[in-house]
């Protein structure tokens, strides 16, 4: 395998266990634990850390310890600000141009949503809520809205699992029935209202999240 192709595994392996709480706020992590268990040299471990402590996922203190971040106030509400931005921006240049298919696909994805929340399956929640989004996404044919979105909703994931474990994320199914109505109205101002509304929810969320951190 390529050495970008390792880095990028390792990223997205580490990352992931970080988001789902395999790795838990405040666990050491132990570089030749992580070679092991992904099976690659430690160089594409060592950048894939240095990439994590980049988007606060990772917290080192050199010499000393690499641990998973607690959850920061600061970075989480810094990261849901730029996001909601960003995912409002994905709205307002898709609306214009999104398909049949496209709305097709947001109520699908949406009609998932609504079944893995029935389930308390918050990993296909999470799945299914990033497909709604995501056909905006792809649709407004930015990359730079990409490129964003990938480096800071890793820093929500964490949270987004405490909201759609609890009733708080259920009113997430009609907001994003709302969005999907006034997406094939063509109503751009609206949809871009009613996008900002869907992620304000994270607000209470962060709101509640303990203000102390850890001490070196």
């Amino acid at each position: 395998m390529s050495r970008s192709l390792l880095r990028e595994d390792a990223h997205r392996a580490i990352r992931d266990a970080i988001v789902d709480g395999t790795l838990a706020p405040g666990e050491r992590l132990n570089e030749s634990d992580l070679v092991a268990w992904l099976g690659v040299s430690r160089t594409p471990v060592r950048e894939a850390l240095m990439r994590l402590e980049q988007t606060g996922l990772v917290r080192t203190k050199p010499g000393r310890y690499t641990m998973v971040s607690p959850l920061d106030v600061r970075a989480v509400r810094d990261a849901q600000s730029v996001t909601a931005a960003v995912h409002e921006l994905a709205v307002r240049e898709a609306v214009p141009v999104l398909s049949t298919a496209d709305l097709d696909a947001m109520r699908e994805a949406n009609a998932r949503f609504a079944d893995a929340l029935r389930r308390d399956d918050v990993d296909a929640a999470i799945t299914a809520d990033d497909d709604f989004h995501g056909v905006a996404v792809t649709a407004c044919a930015n990359h730079a809205v990409r490129t964003v979105l990938d480096q800071f909703t890793p820093v929500l994931r964490r949270l987004e699992r405490l909201r759609f474990s609890s009733l708080s994320g259920r009113g997430s199914v009609a907001q994003h029935d709302r969005i999907i109505a006034l997406c094939e109205a063509g109503d751009v101002a609206g949809a871009v209202a009613a996008t900002r509304a869907n992620w304000q929810t994270l607000v209470h969320l962060i709101d509640a999240l303990p203000d102390d951190q850890p001490h070196d």
